[in-house]
């Protein structure tokens, strides 16, 4: 769009997503981390579920859980200090305009390059995604200084007394289109965390159902992201999600492919945006709705064209970006 943007990451992602600026701090994804985690931090906020949280307190906050988890993280910080340092003063990272923080994170807990930005006037805007809010809450002196909270997930919407829901930036344009399978329904579920999508019930309906039906179950797990995307290219329905969180990213590969995808929505999502492609399931349906698209596959092909065409109009990245700068007053270029 003709913007100077830089994608600033912590750590490198074992699926093999896009890095650009990559800072390789230690200690994150790391197994001895997650150990520490569960001797020190909240039970609560290492526990993924598939219904949003009812906290007392709106918006949830961080804070150390244990004096042991604070002085974890503030180690933790102080070794990181050099190397974001270094990388500040070799990429520039001081002299951009905005700053938007995905999870409503800065560079180290103590957010202090964060501070130091907003005291020069810089524009701060927070980006939530996925279960970040839900169960670590926000960073209290980011929250404090971000001037735009903007999300992705339509469920945070009650959980932050100033937030706006935009459409997860995709590009639907690059993926290809699935090809069926005339003798055989194959049927997808790609879960990241089984208390998350659902997956203890989604399972054991999709196995049954390979039982009575010619139909083979794609489970897609533990694979790099190219593996996964071939995997899910020859399915002919793909399962995201149960629960009350509402369709993921798995969801937006799937309906850019042209395949029929069946999703919980969160609650509210379908009266605000009633076209929306998905077939909508829960626990009690979801094996009826499943037999019902088996036994169609002109109404799979027709549910699979209306999505790949819903998601490149609302999903599409640059309308996304405009949207948030508009929330935000930035005059385009």
């Amino acid at each position: 769009m003709g913007y100077d943007s830089r994608l600033l990451t912590l750590f490198a992602n074992n699926r093999g997503y896009f890095e650009d600026i990559c800072l390789h701090l230690p200690f994150i994804d790391y197994w001895g981390t997650v150990q520490i985690k569960k001797c020190f931090s909240s039970p609560r906020r290492i526990r993924l579920a598939n219904q949003p949280p009812r906290p007392q307190k709106i918006p949830l906050q961080w804070h150390p859980h244990t004096r042991g988890e604070k002085w974890f993280v503030a180690l933790r910080d102080w070794l990181w200090s050099h190397r974001i340092g270094k990388a500040i003063e070799k990429y520039d990272l001081e002299n951009f305009d905005i700053y938007q923080l995905d999870g409503g994170l800065g560079l180290s807990r103590n957010s202090q390059f964060m501070m130091r930005m907003h005291q020069l006037g810089k524009k701060i805007i927070c980006c939530y995604t996925g279960s970040d809010l839900r169960t670590r809450g926000v960073i209290p002196r980011i929250d404090k200084i971000s001037q735009l909270n903007v999300t992705v997930e339509f469920d945070h919407l009650q959980l932050h007394p100033n937030m706006h829901h935009v459409f997860f930036p995709f590009h639907a344009e690059r993926f290809s289109r699935h090809i069926s399978n005339p003798r055989l329904v194959r049927i997808g579920h790609a879960p990241t965390n089984w208390d998350a999508k659902g997956s203890h019930t989604i399972v054991p309906v999709l196995k049954n159902l390979q039982k009575n039906w010619p139909v083979e179950m794609v489970l897609i797990e533990n694979m790099s992201h190219e593996q996964a995307l071939a995997a899910k290219l020859g399915c002919d329905i793909f399962v995201d999600q149960i629960g009350s969180l509402g369709y993921g990213i798995n969801s937006l590969e799937s309906l850019a492919m042209g395949i029929v995808t069946c999703s919980c929505l969160a609650p509210g999502f379908a009266e605000k945006y009633p076209h929306h492609p998905f077939v909508v399931i829960d626990e009690n349906n979801l094996e009826e709705k499943l037999i019902d698209l088996i036994g169609a596959p002109e109404m799979r092909q027709k549910l699979g064209q209306r999505g790949r065409e819903w998601v490149k109009a609302f999903h599409d990245a640059a309308n996304t970006v405009k949207s948030i700068h508009q929330l935000a007053g930035i005059t385009s270029i």
